[in-house]
């Protein structure tokens, strides 16, 4: 663990960080750096806020793409802008805008017309885990060489290099920390969908006091 990160940020970034980093790092780092290069982060949560910070310290332009413009001022203290996805106008005129694209959203929506705002030979990359299938048209995969791929978390090493690059680029989660007895409240609110960004860590020294 790296001495300028407490221990407090690092649980969420074994989780949110691991997460996001690993489909940054094969195909942003891997392939010459984010310099140049566009990302688009679906959906402003746990998750994504955290692939915005990561993509905008490898160096890439970064998009949030949210259902409403709720949280565009969110997406501007991050440094990204916000397009609206439900938007039909606003998401053809981002045809062929991205490099890659993270699906941080755990809930069934549209994604075809996401995957037709990446570049040719983009990737777009799901991280929420949903158990249902989505519905895609095979021939603009065609036309574009887009790749639709699912990524989890990472390895040791690549944990490990994770933790050293939030900790060189002072990349730390949004986070809260709650008392033990909070966290039905907590996954409550996650059920709901009303948790916010910022990740619920438990003092687990509260633990005493149940």
């Amino acid at each position: 663990m790296p001495d300028n990160i407490s221990i407090e940020v690092v649980g969420p970034l074994l989780c949110a960080g691991i997460t996001t980093y690993s489909p940054l790092n094969r195909h942003l780092l891997q392939k010459g750096g984010g310099a140049g290069k566009t990302v688009g982060v679906v959906g402003l949560g746990g998750l994504g806020h955290v692939a915005v910070k990561i993509a905008k310290a490898m160096g890439a332009d970064v998009v949030v793409l949210s259902r409403n413009n709720s949280k565009a001022a969110e997406a501007k203290a991050l440094g990204a802008e916000i397009l609206v996805h439900s938007d039909e106008a606003a998401l053809a005129a981002a045809a062929r805008k991205f490099n890659v694209v993270l699906d941080t959203v755990s809930a069934l929506h549209p994604i075809a017309p996401i995957v037709n705002t990446l570049k040719v030979g983009g990737a777009y990359v799901l991280l929420g885990a949903i158990g249902k299938p989505f519905e895609l048209v095979a021939f603009p995969l065609l036309m574009g060489r887009y790749s639709v791929e699912g990524s989890l978390v990472g390895g040791m090493p690549e944990t490990q290099e994770m933790l050293d690059f939030c900790s060189k680029h002072n990349v730390v989660p949004e986070i809260k920390t709650i008392h033990a007895k909070e966290a039905t409240a907590q996954f409550k609110a996650l059920a709901d969908g009303t948790a916010g960004a910022a990740r619920a860590v438990i003092d687990m020294s509260s633990l005493k006091d149940l």
